[in-house]
């Protein structure tokens, strides 16, 4: 199974790095980001959008037709929008998420952002979230979105994951610390 998230994530990386450059060029990495959006919203939203996408029972020319009414329907560039019907045509639509991903990925790498996943006991607060940002923006010295989710079972604090690097201030993980040094001296 990894093989196959492997090669699915070079193909989707060899796709999104082709039409990155050619929007790059064009100057449209703005618009290229908010159809990203559209896009992650309508692949997690419709099921059937999902189905169209890694079901070998739709024909390849089926796949081309659908994914070309969706993009025109959602005003998609026509950069992307023959990237996908191109997809179709090839049999790789299959890859979309990770096209979407990589996508995102080399946008925030262009303006230097970057994405701190932050899973949090209880919901932040505006301010709250406002100082972590500035926090980690002067630690990476990038710009930086939150990615904020709500864990109960963390009990109190907060986990932060900031590329590859993870900040673990929960209680329930110093709950599990505290028993594991008890665990040693008894």
């Amino acid at each position: 199974m990894a093989n196959t998230a492997s090669i699915s994530a070079n193909i989707a990386g060899r796709y999104a790095q082709a039409v990155f450059d050619l929007v790059k060029e064009q100057g449209g990495l703005d618009q290229l980001a908010a159809q990203l959006d559209d896009l992650r919203t309508a692949l997690s939203g419709s099921a059937d959008l999902r189905t169209l996408i890694t079901s070998p029972l739709y024909s390849r020319e089926q796949q081309e037709t659908a994914i070309a009414a969706i993009a025109g329907k959602m005003g998609l560039s026509t950069t992307l929008s023959n990237t996908l019907r191109l997809m179709a045509r090839n049999r790789r639509l299959f890859t979309l998420p990770q096209l979407v991903a990589r996508l995102g990925e080399l946008i925030a790498e262009a303006r230097g952002e970057v994405t701190a996943e932050v899973v949090s006991a209880a919901a932040l607060s505006a301010e709250q979230q406002k100082r972590l940002t500035e926090t980690l923006a002067a630690k990476s010295g990038k710009t930086v979105k939150l990615n904020n989710s709500v864990d109960e079972s963390l009990i109190g604090g907060m986990i932060v994951k900031l590329g590859s690097q993870m900040i673990d201030s929960s209680i329930r993980s110093k709950l599990a610390s505290l028993q594991n040094a008890m665990k040693e001296v008894g």
